[in-house]
């Protein structure tokens, strides 16, 4: 398995990156799987369903499965902040790539996503796990960098600087647990 990040300030174009990536990955025959970072209050499940209806009596765990999908869904009693490594863990094993929305602080190596628009600082100057920069804007980046920039609009490109890349993305479970 091989995993990558995508960090950026909010608005900097990461899910719609990563939702062009998916196919692009794809269509070279490859497994495709999402971590996405979310706002601690998000729900995917709504009331009236009996999911929820299990949730809101309690249920630490609610597996929701049919022929052709599974969600589950996990209270924790308190509030635990899982870890990249841990979420990557519970992934379903013979996925060829793991593209990680949000998690910018972590130790997973991460394209970061910057657009000179935003008024927002790089991180890539502050970050050695940042091993390339996507960007619409590559003549406007803050500082001079010997990292790869790339087309953040340019997804089928990205797909492949990832596939040719592909070794520096080995993923080794072992190494987090």
């Amino acid at each position: 398995m091989k995993a990558v990040g995508f960090a950026g300030f909010s608005g900097s174009g990461k899910t719609t990156l990563v939702e062009r990536l998916i196919p692009a990955l794809r269509m070279r025959g490859l497994r495709v799987s999402v971590v996405k970072h979310a706002h601690h209050r998000f729900d995917i499940d709504h009331a009236g369903k009996d999911t929820y209806r299990h949730r809101e009596a309690g249920a630490f765990e609610v597996v929701a499965a049919s022929s052709r999908r599974l969600a589950l869904m996990r209270e924790f009693e308190q509030e635990a902040e899982l870890t990249v490594h841990q979420l990557i863990a519970q992934l379903w094993e013979g996925v060829d790539w793991v593209l990680v929305e949000g998690f910018k602080q972590s130790d997973l190596l991460k394209v970061e996503v910057w657009r000179g628009d935003a008024g927002k600082p790089a991180r890539y100057p502050d970050d050695d796990f940042i091993v390339a920069i996507a960007t619409d804007t590559p003549e406007r980046l803050p500082v001079p960098t010997q990292r790869p920039v790339l087309d953040l609009n340019d997804a089928d490109g990205m797909a492949q600087w990832l596939v040719d890349q592909g070794h520096r993305f080995d993923y080794d479970p072992e190494r987090y647990s």
